[in-house]
């Protein structure tokens, strides 16, 4: 049960990957709109690129417009030829990313709309530098919530309690929904003195994109939606069965190469279960090898560690690839491998959501429309508490308004390609064609053998550049895509046979 928080965490989350080098020239501050913006770098480590920030106050609660205001910390990624063109908004994932942390790799999937377009970065509320919800002690000290505090949904609502406490006086929790974000997203545009944007959203940021289009369709111009979540979609409700389908898909690729069948002759789906099984009778103790600091460390291996490092893996083809080989070193008794990446992957995560803004937003509006009786879990290897862990803070989370209409499909003439991983294991490919179903001039493009988060893929970067500047989806020629493989499993520590 431990990591069973994590999964949560991880699954809602948008993974993009894709390097790049900046080498746009130093800008210079100035006005966009009314907005004052300067020189800054933003973005994590190595990742970090020149921008233009700055910052907007709008009030906390727009219904008491004289109450508390709040700073959204802006980052605008200037275009390298100004060509005065509508910019694109990126929206991050999660809930609970901050786009500004994602900056080196949107520049990266982004390089070719950079060339005639500013790509304009928000961190929604609770988010970044936007008056984040962080869970702090008295001091003021981050509060993490250690492995003895995700155990349990009790736990973690006695955590979310106390993170509440650190909140009092700078936020409302009830605040910080997907409509709020919305509304300050109309209020960046308007202050940068723009008619019409153009949306890109990932993962949670998919919902964020098509709820703006909904309320204010005359202020867009172009809609990119990559790694699909439907509006009446109950986030968490439904990892437990598209996992499961996305690894039996990956085990039909296996299943249809001689070499991968030669070498895992008993397929991941069942090995997976096979070592959860024999974890649950009795865990183990080993050693490994921190990947971080390279130290010897000692920790126990359970069925949720296994469980985790599978469902992190499966994000992403190259990493899935990884999976039958862990899994075939595990039943066979060696662990030491599978934890140092179960712990490695675990702490390149951990920090990428913000807990608290993530609960504003589960709690208002999918909480309340969870059925867990009704859920199709039964049977699956995460089965159905993983969902439950979703929305353990839920009963002590102060909750915000959600209205019905937020969960009607989004049904418009805006041009909106939609792009969807075939092994998705989050937000599948039907997702996409259920989204798209309501769209007139929308595309659903599906990428083989990829997984969550599609945009800086092949030749992804030019075609999502393409469809920005004609808004004709139905033009785009999609057959540089043909290129991308599905990634072959590992058949050893040295790689995958030729």
């Amino acid at each position: 049960m431990r990591s069973r928080f994590l999964w949560s965490a991880v699954a809602a989350g948008l993974l993009l990957a894709g390097c790049g080098d900046n080498t746009d020239a130093p800008a210079e501050a100035g006005r966009h709109g009314s907005l004052a913006l300067a020189p800054c770098a933003t973005g994590e480590g190595a990742m970090r690129v020149e921008a233009m920030c700055g910052s907007l106050a709008v009030p906390e609660d727009r219904d008491a417009p004289d109450g508390r205001r709040i700073e959204l910390n802006i980052a605008v990624l200037p275009a390298r030829n100004d060509a005065g063109l509508e910019p694109v908004f990126f929206l991050a994932g999660g809930p609970g990313q901050a786009a500004t942390t994602l900056a080196g790799h949107i520049d990266a999937a982004l390089r070719e709309v950079r060339r005639s377009r500013d790509v304009v970065l928000v961190d929604q509320r609770g988010t970044g530098g936007s008056n984040p919800l962080d869970c702090v002690d008295a001091e003021g000290k981050p509060m993490p919530l250690d492995a003895a505090g995700a155990e349990d949904a009790d736990a973690i609502a006695r955590y979310a309690t106390a993170c509440l406490k650190g909140l009092a006086g700078r936020a409302d929790p009830r605040f910080y929904t997907t409509s709020d974000a919305v509304a300050d997203l109309e209020a960046v545009r308007t202050a940068l003195g723009v008619d019409t944007i153009n949306l890109v959203g990932g993962s949670y940021g998919t919902r964020v994109a098509q709820q703006y289009a909904m309320r204010h369709p005359d202020r867009v111009r172009t809609v990119v939606l990559d790694g699909v979540a439907p509006n009446d979609l109950v986030v968490g409700a439904e990892f437990a069965r598209t996992f499961e389908d996305a690894l039996a898909l990956q085990a039909a690729q296996c299943a249809g190469d001689a070499t991968c069948t030669k070498r895992f002759p008993v397929d991941a789906p069942t090995r997976l279960r096979e070592v959860i099984a024999q974890l649950r009778a009795q865990p183990v103790e080993v050693e490994y090898r921190d990947a971080t600091s390279g130290a010897v460390a000692r920790d126990t291996v359970t069925a949720d560690t296994v469980t985790t490092l599978a469902f992190l893996f499966s994000y992403a083809p190259e990493t899935a690839s990884l999976l039958p080989l862990m899994l075939d070193e595990a039943a066979q008794g060696r662990y030491g491998a599978l934890l140092a990446l179960t712990r490695m992957a675990g702490q390149q995560v951990a920090g990428g959501m913000n807990r608290g803004m993530q609960w504003s937003v589960l709690c208002a509006e999918d909480a309340p429309r969870w059925n867990r009786e009704a859920s199709d879990a039964d049977g699956t290897i995460l089965g159905g508490e993983v969902a439950r862990m979703f929305f353990a803070a839920c009963p002590v989370w102060p909750r915000g308004r959600a209205e019905q209409a937020q969960f009607e499909p989004l049904r418009a003439d805006l041009p909106v390609l939609l792009l969807s991983g075939e092994l998705d294991p989050v937000t599948p490919p039907a997702y996409g064609e259920r989204v798209a179903a309501g769209l007139a001039n929308g595309r659903h493009v599906v990428l083989r053998g990829q997984g969550h988060g599609t945009l800086a893929l092949g030749c992804m970067p030019k075609l999502v550049a393409r469809f920005i500047e004609t808004a004709d989806a139905a033009a785009l020629d999609t057959a540089c895509l043909d290129t991308l493989r599905e990634v072959p499993p590992f058949t050893s520590f040295n790689g995958w046979d030729p």
